[in-house]
């Protein structure tokens, strides 16, 4: 049974490369937004033109990037969502509502301190985890009946 997993959220951290290094083995393929910030943000006035309003700068960014999104929690079969310390990340809220939506299988790692502010999105999760290898063990889990040593 191969899983079609969807890495949303925080891309300030090397969480994506732990869970995809953790998981070697196990058969899934990754999908994940454009992690390079700067481009994700400019993509929309690199190729449609430039915006003299941020507001709309950003927003043809946003709308670029949601045709990749959009398919991308479409096809996933379990969609990981991470929220980091830093940054608050809305988008990834977001993708989590636009995932539980859809009816998908939703992981969501995130620090313990961000529970309460989260509790809405955990309550559509079906995993809460807090580190990648916690996330690696759900989907060995799910793959192959297998508990962590």
């Amino acid at each position: 049974m191969t899983l079609k997993i969807y890495l949303s959220g925080e891309i300030h951290t090397d969480w994506r490369e732990q869970i995809v290094a953790g998981a070697k083995g196990l058969d899934v393929s990754f999908a994940s937004p454009v992690t390079d910030h700067a481009a994700s943000d400019d993509c929309g006035v690199a190729i449609l033109g430039a915006e003299p309003n941020k507001y709309w700068h950003d927003h043809k960014g946003a709308m670029v990037n949601a045709i990749r999104t959009r398919k991308s929690i479409s096809e996933a079969d379990v969609v990981v969502v991470r929220f980091g310390d830093k940054y608050k990340q809305w988008n990834a809220a977001f993708d989590a509502g636009y995932a539980a939506a859809l009816g998908k299988s939703i992981i969501v790692l995130s620090p313990p301190e961000h529970q309460h502010a989260l509790k809405e999105v955990h309550a559509a999760a079906l995993a809460v985890t807090e580190t990648p290898a916690q996330v690696v063990a759900v989907l060995r889990y799910v793959l192959t009946g297998t508990l962590p040593a």
